[in-house]
């Protein structure tokens, strides 16, 4: 369920620290049209109320030596919630793991593997995906070409319901 305390220029304060997460309070404030203070105010709650997660740095992947792009499904064999929140709990704390998700259809996990080489990823499946307890399938889907990553939230269903007050 949407936040409904946001209004429009809490829906601008988001999109323009989404478009750019360095911009100094002063620079947002003009982009909103807002004196710095409030606007100061404005993101502050929206970080205590949990909109805003956090900010970071977009790194390229390539540029950095990670090459290899890997979605992996994993299928758990018995489906009970703790054997899943274990498997979880293991997948999620590992570095080379950038995105993990509990899926519905023919897996029941979906996490995103990012490493240098097909050799590191080999390493990786063999020696902590393969051994996972109560994992009965893994799928690794090799990413070509990756055409959008990281990319910005889309908040446009928000405008209809943000406050106009």
């Amino acid at each position: 369920m949407p936040k409904s305390s946001l209004d429009k220029i809490d829906l601008e304060i988001l999109k323009n620290l989404q478009e750019d997460g360095r911009l100094t309070n002063v620079e947002l404030a003009g982009k909103v049209a807002l004196s710095p203070s409030p606007c100061l105010r404005r993101v502050k709650n929206l970080e205590d109320s949990g909109v805003i997660n956090g900010y970071q740095a977009s790194v390229n992947r390539k540029t950095v030596g990670l090459g290899m792009t890997v979605f992996v499904e994993m299928r758990v064999g018995k489906q009970s919630k703790a054997q899943i929140m274990s498997i979880i709990e293991r997948v999620t704390s590992q570095p080379e793991v950038v995105s993990c998700h509990l899926v519905s259809g023919q897996s029941d996990i979906l996490a995103e593997i990012v490493v240098p080489t097909l050799e590191a990823y080999d390493v990786f499946l063999s020696d902590f995906l393969m051994s996972l307890d109560g994992v009965e399938d893994v799928r690794s889907n090799f990413a070509i070409r990756t055409l959008k990553a990281n990319g910005a939230l889309p908040l446009q269903h928000l405008e209809s319901i943000v406050d106009n007050d």
